[in-house]
């Protein structure tokens, strides 16, 4: 999707380099925003250490489109050197919310299933809760997931049953495109 709507600066939140990241590199410049540094020169990408849970994160309409992969679930559970904070996921959402330009795109995925923290690990979300953090402030432009045994489910519409028992998911993935307000 990044290729097909042609952003003039996509910036990543906490991904796998080894994987989304080097996909994008491959074809374009792109930014990467992580509490963790990194000192590697990888061609194509712009490394910026950056704690998204800081309350006073002063860059505001940077980008005009962001990925934030698999990374906000870790959000304030401390795993990757950041402080531990109950609320870091909501912080982190505000942020890249204020990071992006009004009409921007946002790519995001999270695991999704009953509500949960896993010791250790990451949260899991409701599709409820995410749709209660995201409908503020975005308009959903498509949803897909992965379901527990690893099937793509494309373009789904987020209604009813497929909300109140997050599409059947115990430890599913969400995907989200989302279009800022």
């Amino acid at each position: 999707m990044i290729a097909l709507n042609t952003p003039i600066k996509h910036v990543d939140i906490g991904s796998r380099v080894d994987g989304f990241v080097a996909h994008v590199a491959s074809f374009r410049e792109i930014e990467v925003m992580d509490i963790r540094k990194q000192d590697k020169q990888i061609r194509n990408i712009i490394f910026k250490q950056a704690d998204l849970m800081d309350m006073n994160f002063s860059t505001i309409d940077y980008c005009d489109s962001v990925s934030a992969l698999h990374s906000l679930e870790h959000f304030g559970l401390g795993r990757y050197g950041d402080t531990v904070n109950s609320d870091g996921h909501l912080v982190g959402f505000n942020n890249i919310f204020r990071i992006l330009k009004r009409g921007g795109r946002f790519y995001f995925s999270v695991p999704i299933g009953r509500s949960r923290i896993e010791f250790n690990a990451h949260r899991v979300f409701s599709l409820q809760y995410l749709l209660d953090i995201i409908n503020p402030y975005y308009t959903i432009n498509s949803y897909s997931y992965v379901n527990d045994i690893g099937e793509l489910v494309e373009n789904l519409p987020l209604t009813g049953s497929a909300i109140t028992t997050n599409c059947g998911c115990h430890w599913g993935c969400g995907i989200f495109e989302l279009i800022k307000r």
